[in-house]
């Protein structure tokens, strides 16, 4: 027999650990943040002698008229394949949400709908998961739509890089501007760090620089200092930053490596033939020579004006159930040069294979894979990695009291006054 019953967050935990569709958004870590942030948490699971099959965490936020709405965020902890326990927990949250005057319950399962190739076509055959997506739909569920951009609640499309290889087996799949932006950043001596709390203040300000540059919300340092108090443990903080002394030495050091190479090219200019091969490699030679210089002027006068280093960009990753996420970067505009994400990626990946992952989440990207799509930049980046285009199953809502209808119209009409 089936019991529907609240879980103690300790054997909650113990089930999220062990689930496949965990995420860190289903953690208790982020349902503590949540009620610090004032909202409401539920632990809810469902049990077969005893023994949790499916449970989540559900967060309870204010709506109209005195009712709520219940937010699952990535959805389930549950096998959606499976009609009957679905079915069996779906009915029974409606009666536990309804007892706590919800209207309607939404779920953006952590679930993928399909997996796409790397340039965003889908694979032949098709992969999607019209089982799992039947299911949601024949038991009430009502799908947002399978939208492109960050319509709903959630991301819908993602990049997933899965560690089936060593990780120099892997890079070679790494497209070649990657692996050269990647080489380029170590060259000019940038070097990355695990931040702690108190990088804070400089992620944040990383994050706000990106955010207003590119029209994006930023959330605030309180929020990161509240964040970080409960989350600690699922947070990596990557800042990259430029040591003055390190940038002038590894600048001094491909300059050298420069005129050396340029004095074995005029030695065979003296004893070979000079053809159209050996022109272009002293072409080549006396470029890279004019580009150290200016590049060690420009080191030596960082120095002086950052004589204690800085640091130039930010990257929060976050362990989530099986895999290891990308949640949010920021960097600084003029230090672009560097080439600071790349670095930093790579430091997430090769951690992520130190911690035991075998998959790699870079989060976010459109669905559209138009060269023209303004968020295609940030496509085109989290591609270069090699990994596969995800698309999630998306957001789904249940009706639970009649007031559904009421708050339904109410937003038709506020969004016909908008226009």
């Amino acid at each position: 027999m089936l019991e529907f019953t609240t879980l103690e967050k300790n054997e909650y935990q113990r089930f999220y650990q062990k689930h496949p569709l965990s995420s860190f958004m289903q953690s208790v870590q982020l349902g503590d943040l949540k009620e610090e942030l004032g909202d409401i948490t539920h632990y809810v699971g469902l049990k077969e002698k005893g023994k949790i099959i499916a449970a989540t965490l559900i967060l309870e936020e204010s709506s109209i008229l005195g009712y709520k709405t219940f937010y699952a965020p990535r959805g389930f902890l549950i096998d959606y394949h499976d009609k009957k326990v679905l079915e069996v927990f779906t009915e029974e949250l409606k009666k536990y949400v309804k007892k706590h005057k919800g209207f309607r319950i939404i779920i953006d399962p952590n679930l993928i709908y399909r997996t796409r190739n790397n340039d965003g076509s889908i694979m032949d055959p098709d992969n999607k998961d019209d089982i799992a997506f039947n299911n949601l739909v024949e038991l009430g569920y009502k799908h947002f739509g399978f939208n492109t951009y960050i319509e709903a609640l959630q991301v819908r499309f993602g990049v997933n890089l899965k560690l089936d290889k060593p990780y120099e087996e892997l890079k070679k799949n790494f497209s070649k501007s990657t692996r050269k932006n990647i080489e380029s950043c170590y060259k000019k001596g940038l070097q990355v760090r695990k931040g702690t709390i108190e990088d804070l203040d400089s992620m944040t300000e990383l994050f706000d620089s990106t955010a207003k540059r590119k029209d994006f919300h930023s959330r605030s340092l309180s929020y990161y200092k509240k964040m970080y108090n409960h989350m600690k443990d699922l947070m990596t903080i990557y800042i990259a930053y430029i040591e003055p002394d390190v940038y002038i030495q590894r600048i001094t050091q491909n300059l050298e490596q420069a005129e050396k190479d340029n004095i074995e090219i005029n030695k065979k200019m003296q004893t070979d033939m000079v053809g159209s091969k050996l022109k272009k490699q002293k072409e080549i030679a006396n470029n890279l020579i004019k580009k150290y210089k200016e590049e060690l002027e420009s080191a030596k006068q960082f120095k002086k004006e950052n004589p204690n280093g800085k640091d130039i960009a930010a990257l929060l990753s976050l362990k989530s159930g099986k895999e290891y996420l990308t949640l949010s970067s920021g960097s600084l505009e003029e230090y672009r040069k560097f080439t600071p994400k790349y670095a930093m990626y790579d430091n997430h990946i090769k951690d992520a294979y130190k911690m035991g992952y075998k998959i790699v989440d870079f989060y976010g990207i459109s669905g559209c894979f138009d060269k023209n799509d303004s968020f295609y930049g940030i496509y085109e980046f989290k591609k270069g990695f090699g990994g596969n285009v995800i698309e999630f199953i998306g957001q789904f809502e249940l009706k639970v009291n009649p007031i559904y209808y009421v708050y339904n119209t109410l937003k038709r009409v506020k969004r016909i006054i908008k226009k």
